[in-house]
């Protein structure tokens, strides 16, 4: 069996697949609780003949599913957590809730997840029609967003196992996703103090939202001394209470400390707990640090990255309707932050024949073109857990375009786009991307070598989890 026809395979499922797609749309349900959305994926696998594992790491909505045997051991990842506050109609230009405040797909992790599953099914297509050693290891890892799960599926050494590891991501572009990303912490801050009259008797209050406020005021400072790549967030979950005649005996904050290195990432969240204890200290109250999860960066393997270009190349690109194309350029227009994706490139485009290229493309509705495949080391701005995998085995992402240039990230205008026909052509495409890569590097022993190799080369020590022993996955704002 070739490519191609593992392409057909792919295909032939195209109706089922964007309709799972669109299951897991309309759950849209947050880190850890995907319950819904991982039953139905793991029921899919089952159908399609992968022995599922359920639970795998003590966490309720993580599985995987495996066909083959004997090695190479290629593992393909999904998600399907959803975000909060992002809940919108699909197919409407316009903001319109299905329900206020509730989640949305609006990081297109719906589409995520059964892309994978279609490059799974067909490599397990492959194995099963040439009958050459192998296998396959479909992984559900739950709560990317603000929840790290593959790094604590890492910690616990499910990847182990793993030769190598191909993922995705939905996007507004056709790209490889090289370089590395952001390591963080994403830690909690609480203060108790004693509650008082704040007329009658504030002397014998002790302020727990003073203490926030001055740890808020201690970090604004630390700004200026840490490396220009950081980032420090941080959103105030809980100030007291509505009444400001009471002296506040508790408030929190969350912070989110980001780095390019985990090593990076662990100095300044000593300093940052240093600025907390130096708060409870000037307020008199008591402080919690409540660590919720880490991430670390990613571990870029160009031998993989190369190969997903080959295939990414080869493939021909998909071709839009008229109806496509107008509902792509009403969410453009929808957009009040706009920003223009191919005009940021050709601003930062060093190469004649790449600025050439994506003049083309400026002003498209949607991005049809394959942009150039460039090896570097520089970390995106954002952050993802795939980094933990990348640390255990050779690692590498395909992007796909889902979705109208320019549509920014975790908005409601991405989750309006979740069960489009061009997001779920794109969410076939990326499958098969990584479906071919792993063949190739299942016919290929050598450039699974080679990929290995340099991943040796570039982990040098190995693989720290940045998550303690003892803290264990779990959903925002739970205990």
């Amino acid at each position: 069996m070739n490519k191609h026809t593992v392409n057909e395979r792919i295909d032939e499922r195209k109706g089922e697949l964007s309709a799972l797609s669109d299951e897991i749309w309309g759950y849209a349900e947050l880190a850890f609780g995907e319950h819904q959305s991982a039953d139905a994926l793991c029921r899919a696998l089952e159908k399609e003949g992968f022995a599922v594992s359920r639970n795998v790491a003590g966490i309720s909505t993580a599985f995987s599913a495996s066909y083959g045997s004997g090695s190479p051991v290629i593992g393909i990842l999904g998600e399907f957590d959803a975000l909060s506050g992002l809940s919108q109609q699909a197919g409407c230009a316009v903001r319109t809730p299905i329900q206020p405040g509730g989640a949305g797909h609006g990081c297109g992790h719906n589409m995520l997840g059964v892309g994978s599953i279609a490059a799974a099914v067909g490599v397990k297509e492959y194995l099963a029609a040439t009958g050459k050693p192998g296998t396959v290891i479909y992984y559900g890892t739950p709560g990317e967003e603000g929840g790290s799960g593959k790094a604590f599926m890492a910690r616990e050494g499910v990847f182990d196992c793993l030769d190598a590891a191909l993922t995705w991501h939905p996007s507004d572009l056709n790209a490889v996703m090289a370089g590395s990303s952001l390591a963080n912490v994403q830690v909690a801050y609480k203060f108790k103090g004693v509650a008082a009259h704040a007329a009658g008797a504030p002397h014998l209050g002790r302020s727990a939202l003073d203490a926030v406020e001055l740890m808020n005021v201690g970090v604004q400072f630390l700004r200026e001394h840490v490396i220009p790549e950081a980032r420090i967030h941080y959103a105030i979950t809980n100030t007291g209470g509505y009444s400001p005649n009471v002296v506040q005996p508790e408030a929190e904050v969350l912070y989110l400390i980001r780095a390019p290195k985990n090593a990076q990432v662990q100095e300044i969240y000593a300093r940052v707990n240093k600025i907390a204890n130096g708060a409870a200290m000037m307020t008199e109250t008591e402080l919690e640090i409540d660590f919720y999860k880490a991430c670390s960066n990613l571990v870029p393997n160009t031998t993989l990255e190369r190969l997903i270009y080959n295939n990414l190349s080869g493939l021909d690109l998909p071709q839009y309707t008229p109806e496509e194309l107008d509902f792509a350029r009403k969410i453009q227009d929808s957009v009040e932050n706009k920003s223009d994706t191919v005009a940021a490139l050709l601003e930062k485009a060093a190469d004649y024949d790449t600025k050439v290229l994506l003049r083309e493309h400026l002003g498209e509705a949607i991005n049809n073109f394959v942009l150039p495949y460039t090896p570097n080391e520089a970390a995106m701005a954002g952050s993802t857990d795939v980094g933990d995998v990348s640390w255990v085995c050779p690692t590498a992402q395909v992007n796909t375009a889902c979705y109208a240039s320019g549509t920014p990230g975790h908005s409601w205008q991405l989750v309006a786009q979740g069960k489009e026909n061009v997001a779920h052509t794109a969410m076939l495409h990326a499958g098969k991307v990584i479906a071919a890569t792993a063949i190739d590097l299942l016919e290929h022993p050598d450039l699974l070598e080679k990929a290995k190799a340099e991943h040796r080369d570039r982990v040098g020590a190995g693989y720290v989890c940045p998550i303690p022993k003892g803290v264990a996955p779990r959903a925002m704002g739970k205990k």
